[in-house]
């Protein structure tokens, strides 16, 4: 029978020279996934040169734009705060993606530079006109609701006009009624008055 302490093979396992193996492995995927990382970013940043003058003729004004090539995994080219691009599986292909309510969506997909700069170029300016519309929308609204304003205040003062005028001739007859009714209770006083004056006149002149 054979010993079974006997190493028939020669090979003597040990555990450190493994975690070195395994270490030494893990460093080279690790390696090979920065050199990925980094050819992925510099594609984007190639995309964005050639973008930079489509992004330098935004309005100063207009802020919904990012324009920035992010780090991550994997790094990304920021369009706005929902649209991006980033490398497909074989890192020569440029996806344009969006996240709507819907889900993701994928406006173009591509390994041509100019394309999908096109592409960007286009969703960009699609974007500037919905931006100025909806202001252009809200100042219509605001006027729309300011005339309105404006001409119920006129219809207002219309009807208090017409209220205040049909009110006047009511009022102004009671005041020459009470004035007419006055000056006849006058005279008819100064009728007497003077009735009893002649008689006493006439008295006087008989006496």
């Amino acid at each position: 029978m054979s010993d079974p302490s006997d190493d028939t093979t020669g090979k003597v396992r040990s555990l450190r020279d493994t975690i070195r193996e395994v270490r030494t492995a893990e460093t080279e995927r690790a390696d090979v996934v920065v050199e990925l990382r980094d050819a992925e970013r510099a594609r984007l940043e190639l995309l964005a040169e050639e973008l930079r003058g489509v992004f330098a003729e935004v309005p100063a004004d207009d802020d919904q734009f990012i324009f920035t090539v992010a780090q991550g995994t994997p790094p990304r080219l920021w369009i706005d705060m929902t649209a991006f691009v980033v490398m497909g599986r074989d890192r020569r292909t440029y996806r344009f993606l969006k996240d709507t309510r819907l889900g993701r969506t994928v406006i173009v997909e591509g390994a041509e530079l100019a394309d999908v700069a096109d592409t960007i170029t286009h969703y960009v300016a699609e974007r500037i006109i919905e931006r100025e519309r909806a202001i252009e929308g809200d100042w219509l609204i605001k006027r729309v609701m300011r005339d309105e304003s404006e001409r119920r205040q006129e219809a207002r003062q219309v009807v208090a006009a017409a209220a205040q005028a049909v009110a006047a001739p009511e009022k102004t007859p009671a005041r020459l009624d009470s004035r007419a009714l006055g000056w006849l209770v006058a005279a008819f006083l100064g009728g007497i008055l003077i009735g009893v004056v002649v008689l006493f006149a006439y008295a006087w002149m008989q006496v």
